[in-house]
């Protein structure tokens, strides 16, 4: 059928006004659930970029080339556990050290632990803050690996410690450089991308015997206890340097003893022992007699031949 004129000329402007009251959207309209939680979700990435990444500490451990596989497995266990370390080859002791500090610059790295072996038996470490320093040179002792240990604790790979130092950091000025460089070594950085945003293991280091001693322990939640998790080793300080890997020496350790003269006193306790030997052997030849047995003569009196 057709349709009806308007009989006004003012019907189409009617029906134009309907059109647009109703296509006006209502303010008290449900909003649905689906939309409150993509709101709730923007306001959680926003307070997330909000937190940044602001301490970027970056550390570099490595080993010279020759490191024995015990302490090529302690090297691996402290990868493990510090999050923000980088991985590097073997350097050749040749090139000399100053190298190290061109190489931490290309990793794009501030801190550095370098382990370097010595005749296949001796392991020391360097950890430095590169370029300008300061440095410290420990020689490494009682290493034991967490493979070795077979300890019963267990954390998350990845979580943020609590590094918890003795009180005698705070007695004397170089171990308060120690603690400084310590800390800035093990700690990780706050919203690090491979880091785990809570805390469930414990690193302490003590002083004990003018050595520091490395333990690892896990948070039990139960009872807040502690559970040992590995690995394990003590850190026999011999320098502390001015700048990265040399300059001039802030601190000597007067108790320090290189292993060489360990070894040396212990061949020279062996030789003083075999030289006691041989003496007392001379002294109990020239001690004893010549005739072992005084025969008497008398004997042979009373007897009688009864043939």
């Amino acid at each position: 059928m057709p349709k009806r004129k308007a009989q006004n000329g003012g019907g189409d402007n009617e029906g134009k006004r309907r059109r647009k009251r109703t296509s006006r959207p209502n303010k008290f309209k449900k909003v649905s659930t689906g939309k409150v939680e993509k709101k709730k979700k923007q306001k959680v990435e926003v307070e997330k970029k909000e937190a940044k990444w602001t301490n970027k500490q970056r550390v570099l451990v490595f080993a010279s080339r020759g490191v024995s596989f015990r302490g090529r497995h302690l090297m691996e266990d402290i990868r493990t556990l510090m999050p923000h370390s980088k991985a590097d080859s073997k350097m050749d002791k040749s090139q000399g050290f100053q190298n190290i500090n061109e190489l931490c610059e290309m990793r794009n790295c501030n801190k550095v632990i370098f382990f370097e072996a010595r005749k296949k038996m001796d392991l020391y470490m360097w950890i430095s803050n590169p370029p300008h320093g300061p440095s410290a040179k420990f020689l490494v002792e009682n290493m034991h690996t967490m493979s070795e240990l077979k300890m019963t604790g267990n954390c998350l790979k990845g979580s943020r410690p609590i590094v918890s130092f003795d009180k005698s950091f705070d007695a004397e000025p170089h171990y308060q450089v120690l603690k400084e460089l310590l800390l800035q070594m093990f700690s990780v950085p706050y919203l690090h991308p491979k880091s785990q945003p809570f805390s469930d293991k414990v690193y302490t280091f003590s002083v004990l015997d003018n050595r520091i001693w490395f333990r690892n322990y896990q948070i039990i939640e139960e009872d807040a206890s502690l559970a040992e998790i590995g690995p394990r080793f003590a850190l026999n300080l011999i320098k502390i340097f001015g700048g990265s890997f040399g300059g001039p020496v802030l601190y000597e350790n007067p108790h320090y003893v290189s292993p060489n003269m360990q070894r040396r006193e212990l061949k020279k306790m062996m030789s003083s022992k075999y030289q006691d030997k041989v003496a007392a052997k001379m002294g109990r030849e020239e001690r004893r007699p010549d005739v072992t047995f005084n025969a008497q003569t008398l004997e042979e009196v009373f007897e009688t031949d009864q043939s």
